[in-house]
């Protein structure tokens, strides 16, 4: 992979929400790159930002599938806990099926010790309530006691995937908060960085402003002349 994510910019995204970054995502003309039907396993209260590196199943096949592949040193799931690099998010492709799971705490907890930034499945995952006490953030469907060889087959790592809906490509950049994953494209990821950036800094003055009992009207949006004044005062004032 030739491009990565900046510091400066892995920065700002570490401090705006999904919500935002949706709305920003949505200015620049993409509609659907909110993972549909993924939830954190756990509420953490910080942000999950890495460029992803993906895992795909298709539905198991009895035949080729029995417990005996993960003996198998180059199984793909097994490789890709491995292979996928520190600071990047493991996205799997499970095609919405909670049925079984797409991973569990063990592999959850060797990719944490790597370095890896998280774990994204639109599947299910398996010992749930341990996941949820590590420290990296992890998102799914739902908890999924079976194991994954029950209905999915790791086929590919590496390759455009599609989870919850959202077309993700290796590399693209991977923020989630306590509401969920948004997934934004490498090349995009400074601007809409950048306006989700600022876009946060005005709603934290409307929150505030509307806190003290002011009308959203000539507010929210900034239709008043007085209100980007007011702003820019209190961005000098805080900083922002």
């Amino acid at each position: 992979m030739t491009e990565s994510l900046s510091a400066e910019t892995r920065e700002k995204l570490m401090g705006v929400s999904t919500a935002t970054l949706c709305t920003a995502l949505f200015k620049a003309g993409l509609r659907n790159q909110f993972l549909q039907d993924v939830h954190p396993v756990s509420p953490k209260g910080r942000n999950m930002v890495g460029q992803a590196y993906t895992l795909r199943y298709i539905p198991a096949r009895e035949d080729l599938n029995p417990i005996s592949v993960f003996q198998d040193p180059a199984h793909p799931q097994r490789v890709g806990v491995e292979e996928c690099p520190p600071g990047f998010v493991m996205v799997i492709d499970s095609r919405k099926d909670a049925r079984a799971a797409s991973a569990g705490s063990i592999l959850v907890a060797r990719m944490m010790q790597r370095g890896c930034a998280g774990l994204v499945t639109d599947g299910g995952l398996r010992d749930a309530p341990e996941i949820g006490r590590l420290d990296m953030r992890c998102y799914h469907n739902r908890p999924s006691a079976p194991t994954n060889l029950t209905r999915h087959q790791a086929i590919e790592l590496n390759g455009p995937i599609g989870c919850g809906d959202v077309a993700v490509f290796p590399g693209d950049v991977i923020v989630g908060d306590d509401e969920g994953v948004t997934v934004i494209p490498l090349h995009m990821a400074d601007e809409i960085a950048q306006e989700a950036h600022e876009m946060t800094a005005f709603e934290d003055f409307v929150t505030e402003r509307v806190m003290a009992g002011e009308t959203i009207i000539g507010l929210y949006p900034a239709t008043k002349p007085e209100t980007k004044d007011a702003f820019q005062a209190w961005r000098k004032l805080n900083d922002r």
